[in-house]
């Protein structure tokens, strides 16, 4: 027997119209087609909001509501947690229902469904809608400047712009593995960079610093970072890698170093395979334990004339990890912070603040956000050198 296919109900119906339309839609443009599926659907109103560059604060992406805190709102605590949240609003008898907008693994925010009840039916619709919305904001975002925009609270610098256009996005995973990062200062970056990869069997990561921190120091690491991406995209092994990022550094710019990591995980086995490029070893977490000195290796030279002049043969180390490991990575801005009495922050200090951030069983790119939140609120929200931290968890099916 032939069954015939079922029709689509009037939700399903204006989900496809949005998302046709959405289509061609500038950025300007998609506040008017979420308030037509809001009105459609009986809802009072369907504000979105984004997550600024830092994650303190989801702004909306209209001009007029006011910006909430991340750490402090019921909207805050659905973009943490990536899970929905029921808000009573303390007029009218309405329920605001926050779901979180996420592409992939990445979060880019919140979206707040407001109604005096919100049955089952349309709670579905209204998560398709948050999806359809990621993957759109996802797409136009590299191509218009208004998204930019409505998520910088400060004035961008000039280093900082340039190297944050060759950054990918600071989230990336899938079933087996999670990679998350930051950079601050987030306006006045100098040196500093990350990168991230996926394929079917491997994750590859690098952490790049480069000596000083004005512009000269972003074009050192955004071509080391040319380097490395040139070589992963024709499948060279580990050592030739860093040997073209060292190749290009010393045709282009030979008075420049960096130091690095660059690092690529089995996601079958877990095994971690690295070359330290004069860089901070990483940190193994375990059990919520940082391991001490678990992934130290003899260091070798920094990218650059250093390596050049040593004449170095690149070392690749391994370590298998265990379901649910963390690696942290981490550039020397983080570690030679001075506290409030001018002494250095330090290795120690670092380790018990990764320890307070990771021992709440938050999600891998939750904990690093309040990994850098707790270090910056002890600087007052300045800083003299970068601070990069990149934080992969490998989490094979049934590890969590």
């Amino acid at each position: 027997m032939v069954h015939q296919p079922r029709a689509s109900g009037p939700g399903e119906q204006l989900l496809e119209e949005l998302l046709a339309a959405a289509h061609a839609a500038t950025p300007t443009e998609l506040p008017g087609l979420v308030q037509r599926f809001a009105d459609a659907e009986g809802l009072d109103r369907i504000d979105v909001y984004l997550v600024d560059l830092q994650q303190r604060y989801l702004v909306p992406l209209t001009h007029g509501p006011p910006a909430l805190s991340v750490s402090d709102s019921v909207a805050g605590s659905a973009y943490r947690a990536h899970e929905l949240r029921v808000e009573e609003l303390t007029q009218g008898g309405k329920i605001t229902t926050w779901l979180p907008l996420i592409d992939g693994v990445e979060r880019l925010g919140v979206i707040g469904a407001t109604a005096p009840v919100i049955d089952g039916a349309l709670l579905r619709r209204c998560r398709i809608l948050a999806s359809i919305l990621a993957m759109v904001i996802t797409s136009k975002r590299a191509s218009s400047d208004s998204f930019a925009r409505r998520t910088r609270i400060q004035t961008m610098q000039l280093p900082a712009e340039m190297l944050r256009a060759f950054l990918p996005p600071r989230t990336i995973g899938n079933s087996r593995v999670i990679s998350t990062a930051v950079l601050e200062p987030a306006y006045n970056l100098g040196g500093d960079v990350f990168d991230h990869s996926l394929t079917s069997s491997t994750l590859h990561v690098a952490i790049l610093d480069a000596m000083g921190h004005n512009l000269a120091s972003g074009l050192t690491t955004s071509v080391a970072m040319a380097g490395c991406r040139n070589a992963r995209r024709a499948e060279a092994e580990l050592p030739e890698l860093v040997d073209n990022i060292q190749q290009a550094l010393a045709d282009w710019l030979p008075e420049q170093f960096c130091t690095g990591i660059l690092a690529q995980l089995d996601l079958a086995s877990g095994l971690l395979r690295w070359c330290n490029c004069g860089h901070p070893p990483p940190l193994l977490i375990r059990d919520h334990r940082v391991l001490g000195g678990a992934l130290e290796r003899p260091p070798q030279p920094p990218l650059g004339t250093p390596a050049a002049l040593a004449g170095v043969t690149w070392e690749v180390h391994q370590e298998p990890l265990e379901p649910g490991d963390r690696v942290l990575m981490y550039t020397d801005g983080v570690t030679e912070l001075r506290t409030g009495g001018g002494a250095e922050f330090g290795l120690e200090r670092f380790t018990d603040s990764i320890i307070r951030a990771t021992a709440a069983g938050e999600s891998a790119p939750e904990a690093l956000r309040q990994l850098i939140r707790s270090i910056l609120d002890r600087q007052g929200n300045q800083l003299r050198d970068d601070a990069t931290l990149l934080l992969l968890e490998w989490c094979p099916p049934g590890s969590r």
